[in-house]
């Protein structure tokens, strides 16, 4: 079984972040993308490439480079076609390393900077090529690694996801790598934000005195980005394989014999005369290796959801709960069977059924969410300040479908928001949620709704108009990338 821990950090002299990043380890998918741009172009593009790589990875056909071809190429693409819609965005790109684990291999997909590093035998091996003018230089030996670090074009780099458009086979864009991966291994993937701070020895030493604890090592490597001038956005992944350990203390200095005989002499006398002291103990529990579980609801989700853990996946059996769901932080929750498993209103409550307040990497997922006259939900999903990902969900008859405040920017995939009695989607703040695919009809206010400032990015939306069409609002179109208006 993987353990894996991933973050992403904007550094200390940036005020934005435009590197992305997203795990999947029970499809041994991980990816980190580092976008290029400036005005929150780079955010978009590093956005739209997540959004698209998973969207094609999480379709299981095709051999893993061919997936991995057309994920990139899908990406590219459709970057450069929203940055022809927009002149705010335009110029945007990204770069990205992509690992996809399976049968003992990592298949490795590369564009840019970003890199994979394998640790393996004590030793580190940087897999991935630099697409860039000193990256080269630093690969042929011209370069060493700290001077590469220093090099004044350090960031210029020659291939990227976005700036033309491209097929999965174009030769001299996607670099395409496969490599044995141990259970004895690790990996760790990051944006040259913590490449151009900290050195691949520094790395190893971190990784390894971390072993067990994928997420202390990938906090340690920030800090020491940070620590290092922190000059740009940094993400770093780490995945270690089920035996990675950490490598054991050095074996004492051999003494002389007559020293040691000696030594054992005196140490002999002093166990003698103070046994009672000296005979304590002097065992080391091994490290607590914590890894990703997967819990499943035998009664209450909040009970659940009380126990999992940053990483932990919650899934819930067929059925219908009536109570209220509070996401938590990098928590999956799921259910078993999509839309096998029915949340209500709790009782005594008119909703919401589903809150986050304040949470990050967190999924909902396969649920429907129904209201009713004789259970009324005011609002289905609630989102306040939270970088989550709602897939999957129906939500029909509450009174607003999905209510999203503050400047977070969640991801709203794949979702059918039907016959409410308000807005199907409502954003509320400065924030620029991503809303792609979902499927909006029958709602009695608009479908989707941007007020105070709020910036959604909307994508193949499909929405057709509710039962009173006076009422429907449209989000500004500067804010839109192709929609699907009146399809079914």
């Amino acid at each position: 079984m993987l353990r894996c821990a991933g973050a992403s950090d904007p550094g200390r002299v940036r005020h934005n972040n435009e590197d992305a990043f997203w795990m999947d380890a029970e499809r041994g998918i991980f990816l980190v993308v580092d976008g290029i741009g400036g005005n929150a172009a780079g955010e978009k593009a590093a956005a739209i490439a997540v959004e698209r790589v998973r969207a094609r990875l999480e379709r299981p056909t095709g051999s893993a480079e061919q997936r991995i071809r057309e994920a990139i190429a899908l990406a590219n693409n459709e970057i450069l076609r929203a940055a022809s819609s927009n002149p705010e965005w335009e110029g945007m790109a990204c770069v990205l390393t992509l690992a996809l684990l399976e049968n003992g291999s990592a298949v490795i997909g590369h564009v840019g900077d970003s890199r994979l590093y394998l640790l393996h035998g004590r030793a580190i091996h940087k897999i991935t090529h630099d697409h860039s003018p000193v990256g080269e230089r630093e690969d042929a030996g011209e370069l060493k690694e700290r001077e590469a670090m220093r090099h004044p074009r350090r960031n210029e780099v020659f291939r990227d996801v976005g700036s033309e458009k491209h097929s999965p086979d174009d030769p001299g864009f996607i670099e395409i790598q496969t490599i044995p991966f141990d259970p004895a291994g690790a990996l760790v993937l990051c944006s040259d934000g913590l490449s151009d701070q900290v050195t691949s020895t520094e790395i190893l030493a971190v990784v390894e005195r971390h072993a067990g604890d994928p997420d202390g090592a990938v906090r340690e490597l920030i800090a020491k980005a940070n620590a290092a001038g922190g000059k740009d956005n940094v993400t770093v992944l780490v995945v270690e394989g089920e035996r990675f350990t950490a490598p054991p203390p050095p074996a004492p200095a051999r003494w002389h014999a007559g020293l040691i005989g000696a030594a054992c002499f005196l140490a002999g006398l002093v166990a003698a005369g103070a046994a009672g002291y000296f005979m304590r103990p002097l065992w080391v529990p091994a490290p607590v290796v914590v890894t990703p579980r997967v819990l499943t609801v035998s009664g209450s989700i909040a009970a659940a959801m009380a126990e999992a853990r940053s990483g932990d996946t919650v899934e819930v059996p067929p059925g219908e709960y009536r109570e209220q769901v509070r996401l938590k932080a990098g928590v999956i929750l799921r259910a078993r069977q999509p839309r096998d498993a029915t949340l209500r209103a709790a009782p005594f409550s008119n909703g919401p059924a589903v809150i986050a307040e304040s949470v990050k990497g967190a999924r909902l997922s396969g649920f429907r969410i129904l209201g009713d006259t004789q259970m009324p939900l005011a609002t289905g999903i609630l989102l306040r300040d939270s970088d989550v990902e709602i897939d999957d969900v129906e939500i029909k008859g509450a009174g607003v479908g999905i209510e999203i405040h503050g400047g977070a920017q969640p991801v709203l995939r794949a979702n059918s928001i039907r016959d409410c009695s308000a807005e199907g989607i409502l954003i509320l703040g400065p924030g620029a949620p991503w809303l792609s695919h979902n499927l909006l009809e029958g709602n009695r206010g608009a479908n989707i709704s941007a007020r105070d400032g709020a910036k959604p990015v909307l994508l193949e939306n499909q929405e057709s108009p509710g039962k009173l069409p006076e009422r429907r609002a449209t989000v500004p179109a500067v804010r839109h990338l192709p929609n699907q208006e009146g399809k079914k």
